[in-house]
């Protein structure tokens, strides 16, 4: 648990491998794709990521010169993980909008008769 943890910490990085998910991307797309991150920040999670063997930085010899990112094959491994991570998500939101309305509901005023 303790090198998962180790390897995926933080608010970011699981979010930035689900946004290449869908594809490889520029930088700038990486950025808006993923809402409220600094790009001094996503360019750390990057080089980590990049580290750990699940982001690929693919420099294109052009003019100017693009440089885009794609997920390895080695990055697919954490498809049950994300999923989990999903699916356990979506349940703990559900559980507490349901405890926050019938708190509500416990404390609205009785209509008098």
């Amino acid at each position: 648990m303790q090198d998962a943890l180790y390897v995926l910490h933080g608010k970011w990085k699981l979010p930035i491998i689900v946004a290449l998910s869908s594809g490889n991307k520029r930088f700038n797309e990486l950025q808006k794709t993923v809402k409220g991150i600094a790009a001094k920040v996503l360019s750390h999670e990057l080089k980590e990521l990049e580290l750990n063997g699940f982001v690929l930085r693919k420099v294109h010899n052009t003019t100017p010169v693009i440089i885009e990112y794609e997920l390895t094959d080695y990055s697919n491994t954490l498809g049950a993980v994300v999923n989990s991570l999903r699916e356990w998500g979506t349940m703990h939101r559900e559980k507490i909008r349901s405890q926050l309305r019938q708190t509500a509901e416990q404390h609205s005023p009785v209509d008098a008769v």
